[in-house]
């Protein structure tokens, strides 16, 4: 059997190698963020992006920030990672920070440790699903707008919860609410609603993760002169819409198919892919 490592702390680790305690912070009270980044065509993509985000979550935890937290490092300790585990050209790369262990919930430092893991994919770039996904609401909890809503943290049990009411509605997917019953976001992505061409999203003020690929589009639709608004989105947006898609790093753009009793088509989600895999094309 291959044996997979992982970087901890800038080492070179088997995978089978124990390096967190039974009184890890991350494991003990979700005290960490992370990263999920997509190898796509052989590169990194949005790197920069994903640091600077995942600095700002650390900064909003009082965690220390170590002066090698840049790209270029990253890149660097990524690029080796992917080496070791023969990945050369797609893969799902995680990156967690996790506050150092000590204290109950108040924490007796802020000093941090890290996690870089990879796992292959088997899409050669970003791949639309075929047949449009089947989403409807997960409605149990509301997610709460606060400084930790935009944060990709490992306190992720409102996820969690929505995936097994997913499971047991047999739908591909679900959209959260936030405390004023505007939906915010998916279990793992953004999501945008086009309408007569123009797109509409939540701002990060309704509690959405700020995720990179939400970034990403909305870039990509200014490049290509098609209008976003960024507005609170109701279920009544929903069925008065043209489209729906989901954005996230790792699977660039997915299509819902059906919302309730409508039915979506995919042309801008189809335009917004190709529009991605030509840039990881040019880009590596």
């Amino acid at each position: 059997m291959l044996d997979t490592h992982c970087i901890f702390n800038g080492h070179l680790i088997s995978i089978y190698e124990p390096v967190l305690s039974f009184s890890n912070r991350a494991f003990r009270y979700g005290d960490a963020l992370f990263e999920s980044i997509r190898l796509a065509n052989g590169g990194i993509l949005f790197l920069k992006e994903h640091i600077n985000r995942l600095k700002l979550g650390m900064t909003v935890l009082r965690m220390n920030v170590p002066a090698e937290f840049n790209s270029e490092n990253f890149a660097a300790l990524i690029k080796q990672l992917l080496e070791k585990n023969q990945l050369p050209e797609d893969a799902r790369i995680r990156l967690t920070v996790l506050r150092n262990d000590g204290g109950y919930y108040t924490p007796e430092t802020n000093d941090i440790s890290f996690l870089i893991e990879t796992e292959p994919l088997h899409s050669k770039g970003f791949v639309l699903n075929q047949k449009g996904w089947w989403a409807d609401l997960y409605t149990d909890m509301r997610k709460p707008v606060n400084k930790l809503a935009n944060l990709k943290s490992a306190n992720a049990l409102l996820y969690v919860m929505a995936g097994l009411a997913k499971q047991s509605m047999k739908l591909d997917e679900c959209f959260l609410i936030n405390e004023q019953n505007a939906i915010c976001e998916s279990i793992s992505s953004n999501i945008f609603i086009v309408k007569n061409g123009t797109l509409y999203t939540p701002p990060l003020s309704e509690g959405c993760v700020a995720g990179i690929m939400r970034q990403q589009v909305m870039y990509m639709a200014t490049q290509n002169k098609i209008l976003t608004f960024e507005t609170p989105i109701t279920v009544n947006t929903l069925m008065n819409g043209d489209e729906i898609f989901l954005t996230n790093s790792i699977k660039g753009i997915q299509w819902i198919g059906q919302f309730k009793n409508k039915f979506y088509t995919n042309k801008t989600a189809q335009f917004f892919i190709d529009k991605l895999n030509e840039f990881t094309r040019s880009h590596h």
